[in-house]
């Protein structure tokens, strides 16, 4: 085989990992976006008699997971369209996934740890669920209160401003950009308007938008993986020249 057919074969071999990461990161978009719905539907009140729950647990166990597949997905959706979004794509797709982050760690607490403390150290578990109100507690958690008021104004910038970057883009669906930015308004505005029991609810906009976003990627890398093979398949290897 010549340089020229090995040079092809390469360029086949590069088009197809960088695909199947593409793939695999419209399926982690997906998979939280349905993070985000079960979290939204089922997420039980801030209330210690809940903890012990296995909704409770079951839920938090979804939302630890966002941390992961979450950002892998977000990483995958801002290099699709990274040359379009320009710096509000970055913006939003750093601060999105910086929530997330923390969104998961402290979430690990809640589904791990507070279930455990409830009949043992009731007085911690309410002071975490205070954190959430902003009611006084009378245990010290640190650096958690502090974390957790960041999240808030992450959680509004992050989605509005990567729904911004993706509508004017308009290489991903961009009524799925438009459902981020309704869902990140709704926030400041359940905390007012919204009953306690039903203010998880504004987190379904996002879970549909994420997985709406992770199916065109999933089907759209899909489908270039299967050129891609084709393609190599037709690849001839030339004789090699005789000296």
């Amino acid at each position: 085989m010549n340089a020229k057919g090995k040079t092809s074969i390469k360029e086949h071999k590069t088009t197809m990992t960088a695909s199947a990461l593409m793939h695999w990161a419209g399926f982690s978009a997906m998979a939280a976006g349905l993070c985000f719905i079960v979290i939204g539907m089922f997420h039980p009140v801030n209330e210690l008699s809940a903890v012990a729950t296995p909704t409770w647990v079951n839920v938090h166990i979804f939302a630890f997971a966002l941390g992961s597949v979450g950002v892998f997905g977000m990483a995958g959706l801002y290099a699709r369209q990274a040359e379009k979004t320009g710096w509000l794509g970055l913006a939003g797709f750093i601060l999105f996934s910086v929530w997330m982050i923390v969104i998961s760690g402290v979430s690990f607490v809640e589904a791990f740890i507070l279930p455990r403390l409830v009949s043992v150290s009731p007085t911690f578990v309410e002071g975490f669920l205070g954190m959430f109100s902003g009611a006084p507690s009378q245990i010290d958690l640190g650096i958690l209160p502090t974390l957790w008021k960041i999240s808030e104004p992450l959680y509004l910038l992050g989605p509005l401003l990567f729904g911004i970057a993706i509508f004017r883009a308009g290489i991903l669906p961009r009524w799925a950009g438009a459902l981020l930015i309704v869902g990140a308004t709704l926030g400041p505005v359940s905390a007012l308007l919204i009953p306690a029991e039903y203010q998880a609810r504004v987190m379904l906009p996002n879970g549909l938008a994420l997985l709406w976003l992770g199916y065109a990627l999933f089907a759209e890398r899909r489908e270039k993986i299967t050129e891609a093979v084709r393609d190599q398949r037709t690849v001839k290897p030339e004789p090699s020249e005789v000296a």
